[in-house]
């Protein structure tokens, strides 16, 4: 059978695939506990809902402009202004099928066979996937523990070469839940200025900070801003993994690339859920404070109870959801008869042995580490560190 090169060579993946093994042996009746998929356990929001069912019963149910509703980008545009201090006008605005597509679209815009793309690791499984869709190369910068898994702007300038082309900055991050300071941001952009590169910023967890503030690198000054594609969306702020809205702000010539290659491969967001984000974007943040705390109270046990247990240790991360756990004294062990040589190897023998759903972070770019989510209960988290804590004393 004949099949590109290209799309053979892409890595499914690892987050969907054990959450979808999770999802089967939880159909088939076992009784197993998940932590792989980054989604809020919270309902979206009843007056998101209701904008959604209004705008089905005034029949905004047809095409829109490929690029998204004037009404969707203006209120994007407010909110740039009002909560990151950023000026944009509606046609640099790009929405899309969800913060996953509108990031192809950048890679699609900014890169020609052979750039580099600089992917701090431990990094979100789908960004080098991304960049070689785009045939383009990830290039890394392997981030310490010790260092609260950031890379200083010393560390991007010596690993930026002739091919540069662009650097991802995700901050919160997903796996590793860090959040960079302002005065960290601001040499990076410094950097990225000198060297004209381009940034992709991924603020998709810009709501869900603990301790500190979100800062988007594009906020120092004109030329910064002029080299940043900011990602984000509407799936983790509110709860609204599946109504697949993503939105990009950018340079308009970039803007446009992006509206055009969108045009041929999609077409617009889904019409409906882009009116129910008009009502999101424009609504009262409770429900996010009331999200955010909970998030905090499963973070600080998850933390706290994951440090207490023999071979086993994490930092305690400042935003997003996850908690990177240290399995690197546990590797070379042999625990209820699987000799743990790999992050995968742990991940399958936990899922198997103590039906708890952990996600590899092999694919992360880091492989002495597992993934846990704590967007689940209290009651669900406690459970699994139970079951881990009884796995790894057998």
């Amino acid at each position: 059978m004949y099949l590109s090169e290209k799309a053979k060579s892409i890595n499914p993946s690892s987050t969907l695939a054990i959450d979808a093994k999770f999802k089967a042996m939880k159909a088939e009746g076992i009784d197993v506990v998940g932590f792989g998929a980054g989604e809020p356990d919270f309902d979206t929001p009843e007056y998101i809902k209701q904008a959604a069912i209004k705008a089905i019963m005034e029949g905004k149910t047809k095409y829109t402009p490929a690029s998204g509703i004037v009404e969707l980008k203006k209120a994007i545009c407010e909110k740039f202004k009002n909560e990151n201090g950023l000026t944009f006008a509606p046609e640099q605005i790009v929405v899309s099928n969800g913060a996953k597509h509108s990031l192809i679209n950048a890679f699609q815009a900014i890169l020609n066979p052979g750039d580099e793309v600089i992917i701090p690791a431990p990094f979100w499984v789908s960004y080098p996937e991304m960049v070689r869709l785009a045939d383009g190369c990830p290039k890394y910068i392997y981030t310490k523990e010790e260092n609260g898994f950031k890379f200083t702007a010393e560390e991007l300038k010596n690993a930026i070469t002739d091919k540069t082309r662009a650097l991802v900055l995700n901050s919160p991050s997903n796996p590793t839940g860090m959040v960079y300071t302002e005065s960290e941001l601001n040499e990076i952009a410094d950097v990225c200025v000198e060297r004209n590169i381009y940034v992709i910023s991924d603020e998709i967890y810009e709501h869900l900070i603990y301790e500190g503030k979100h800062v988007s690198i594009a906020s120092f000054n004109e030329q910064i801003k002029d080299l940043t594609i900011i990602i984000n969306g509407v799936s983790k702020t509110y709860a609204m993994t599946g109504w697949r809205i993503g939105y990009t702000a950018s340079n308009a010539k970039i803007a446009k690339v992006m509206a055009n290659v969108q045009s041929h491969a999609s077409s617009n967001p889904n019409t409906i859920a882009q009116w129910a984000t008009v009502a999101a974007l424009s609504g009262g943040k409770e429900e996010i404070a009331t999200m955010k705390k909970a998030f905090s109270e499963r973070r600080d046990y998850m933390v706290e109870r994951i440090n207490s247990i023999d071979g086993v240790s994490c930092l305690k991360p400042n935003g997003a959801f996850y908690v990177l756990m240290n399995i690197s004294k546990i590797k070379g062990r042999t625990i209820s008869g699987v000799k743990i040589e790999t992050s995968d190897d742990f991940a399958n023998a936990l899922l198997e042995n103590a039906k708890v759903a952990l996600v590899p972070c092999s694919g992360f770019g880091n492989d002495d580490f597992v993934r846990w989510s704590y967007a689940t209960s209290m009651e669900n988290i406690k459970m699994g560190l139970d079951r881990l804590e009884a796995f790894l004393n057998n």
